[in-house]
């Protein structure tokens, strides 16, 4: 352990700690963001204009970004694992700790930036629908059409892309800072559709948040690939998982054949 904390990966031990309390402070907390709570005045009739001020007085607006800076974290920042390890692999040692600090800045930003808007047409769609669920329906199936469209492959494709970086002073402190809200914007073109049906939840949304992170963590495994008109969903991740199970439940020891020390009586 020792050894392992004091090698070339001892810098994900720290990366995984953080990413491991934001899930437990999301866990704790229940729910990171409480649209059902704010959205309970649209049955009354309450003009749009006082009832998005009561979603601001309901849910104060630091709150709601903490809660989306732990989602960010915990979600998605494991996505980023790659190209931060090219950020490491490109930067000098005595900075490399200042190199991925300012990566990581980058790629939150973007998301923070792309939280309000994602929010703010969650509420809506829960403010404007005509009947129940048709707000969360409607989210599906742009969920569903984004999924299969080249668009979304055309981000998944440039999350793979690596770019150089430069070495020294300004220059490549700019160029990490860049890399990390360029690789965050085309993270956010991946996952977006997918974010917007979690704030749809309301309660409850840890459950989903693990399952739209392992999805995620799926579909980063996969090559880039032609534009096209497709399902996308994560087959490499099934096929090595089908590669390390084992063929039956029962194993059989191997034969092993051998010579007997005395002679077998006749």
């Amino acid at each position: 352990m020792e050894r392992a904390a004091r090698g070339p990966n001892a810098w994900l031990v720290p990366f995984a700690a953080v990413m491991l309390s934001a899930w437990m402070m999301l866990a704790f907390d229940g729910s990171v963001f409480s649209l059902p709570a704010f959205c309970s005045a649209t049955s009354l009739g309450i003009p749009l204009s006082v009832s998005f001020d009561l979603a601001l007085v309901s849910n104060a607006i630091p709150q709601l970004a903490l809660g989306w800076v732990l989602m960010v974290v915990a979600m998605m920042l494991p996505l980023a694992i790659a190209p931060l390890w090219h950020v490491r692999e490109r930067s000098f040692a005595s900075r490399r700790t200042r190199s991925m600090l300012l990566f990581v800045s980058g790629f939150v930003a973007v998301w923070m930036v792309v939280g309000i808007i994602v929010e703010i047409a969650a509420w809506f769609l829960r403010r404007a629908e005509p009947v129940p669920l048709a707000g969360v329906g409607l989210a599906i199936m742009v969920a569903l059409v984004w999924q299969v469209s080249p668009a979304k492959q055309w981000c998944l494709n440039r999350c793979h892309q690596r770019p150089q970086l430069e070495a020294f002073g300004f220059a490549a402190d700019i160029d990490a800072f860049r890399f990390g809200a360029r690789n965050g914007a085309v993270c956010v073109g991946a996952c977006w559709a997918l974010m917007l049906l979690m704030l749809l939840r309301g309660q409850g949304q840890l459950p989903v948040m693990v399952a739209i992170t392992l999805f995620g963590l799926a579909e980063s495994l996969e090559d880039p690939a032609p534009l096209t008109w497709r399902w996308r969903g994560g087959a490499k991740a099934l096929r090595i998982i089908a590669a390390w199970w084992p063929a039956g439940s029962v194993h059989r020891p191997p034969v092993r054949y051998f010579v007997p020390l005395t002679k077998p009586r006749i």
